[in-house]
């Protein structure tokens, strides 16, 4: 899955990453790797709670790829 993220230095000098296609996915990190390497934790973590909240029959699932 490729996602955008978005990286700006805030003005503590932290590196804030943001996937704006996944509302409220957020990390940061004191160095640019560091951010995107929570970031990658935090889009996985997102992924999983969002699947959970709602549970699906084998029947209604289609894959789809873009």
């Amino acid at each position: 899955m490729k996602l955008h993220v978005r990286i700006e230095q805030d003005e503590a000098g932290y590196f804030v990453a943001e996937v704006p296609a996944l509302p409220g996915c957020l990390s940061q990190g004191g160095t640019k790797e560091e951010a995107i390497n929570n970031i990658q934790e935090a889009i996985v973590s997102w992924l999983e709670v969002m699947e959970s909240k709602r549970k699906y029959s084998k029947e209604e699932l289609v894959e789809v790829v873009v």
